[in-house]
């Protein structure tokens, strides 16, 4: 099934989203997941009735992304709350925000490596030198 195209409406007020529940990790995040770990909203969708904010994160400094994850799940009622409170004049109806981790950052690293790997054994093919 296809994804209906993001209006305008709706990719402004991801990108409100995206501003505000950065600032809110930004400030609060060690509360929820410690200090070590660092978490960054890389892309919120909105759903079409701006019901729903899909939040995708990208999470370092952690071998273990997925309890992050879940605790950021756990203190999702807090940190609708502080989200709330920031947006609260620029936003009529607060949306429902669902967290996913963004894996693509992780990919691209992964792809790099494998790359790096087949040229590094000369198996990239291609252009060959000229004689």
């Amino acid at each position: 099934m296809a994804q209906p195209k993001e209006t305008k409406r709706m990719l402004q007020v991801g990108e409100l989203v995206k501003r505000n529940i950065s600032y809110v990790f930004q400030q609060e995040g060690s509360y929820y997941y410690g200090s070590e770990v660092l978490v960054t909203v890389t892309t919120v969708k909105m759903s079409s009735d701006m019901g729903i904010a899909k939040v995708y994160l990208s999470i370092y400094n952690t071998e273990n992304k997925q309890a992050v994850l879940l605790e950021i799940e756990e203190y999702a009622h807090q940190i609708k709350q502080s989200f709330a409170q920031r947006v609260r004049k620029q936003m009529r109806r607060i949306p429902r925000l669902d967290f996913y981790e963004d894996e693509t950052l992780d990919e691209m690293y992964r792809l790099n490596k494998v790359f790096g790997e087949l040229k590094s054994n000369n198996q990239m093919g291609g252009h060959r030198e000229e004689e």
